[in-house]
């Protein structure tokens, strides 16, 4: 295996009503077309914010709708097929209106979902394990640093 090469990026889970927000990635996007994911990008300078931004143009809902509950530990997401290695930095909020969601052109359609259903489903590489990081950490089982 060649050298990866680091790549910075955040997920960011919205939750409304114990489901999940998932986005199917449009055919426009270089990486993962058709694949489920999280609202993500890559980092910029601040990680929190870079989250915020990407929600706000991924699906229109502006910063007082968001409702922020935590960030998750940063995952490494191994792509060898990319050459890559994703560092994920995962973030969890919650909405007040599922209804007030529109998708802009990374995302062709979306899908609210219980974290269990994540399991059938076809999505980018760890989406699973990045999300029970900040389940993890909201539930409480590790201290913060």
């Amino acid at each position: 295996m060649g050298y990866m090469e680091k790549r910075e990026v955040v997920t960011a889970f919205l939750r409304y009503e114990n489901r999940i927000l998932l986005l199917k990635r449009s055919d426009k996007v270089e990486t993962y077309p058709g694949f489920w994911s999280g609202v993500s990008g890559y980092l910029g300078e601040d990680a929190m914010g870079q989250a915020r931004q990407e929600i706000s143009e991924e699906t229109g809902l502006a910063e007082e709708q968001l409702s922020f509950v935590c960030g998750g530990d940063p995952l490494d997401v191994p792509a060898p097929e990319l050459d890559t290695c994703w560092q994920v930095h995962p973030f969890l909020f919650d909405i007040a209106d599922p209804d007030l969601v529109t998708l802009n052109w990374e995302s062709e359609s979306f899908r609210w979902v219980k974290a269990e259903d994540i399991h059938g489903m076809e999505t980018v590489p760890l989406l699973l394990k990045t999300l029970a990081r900040c389940l993890e950490r909201e539930r409480g089982r590790r201290p913060k640093h």
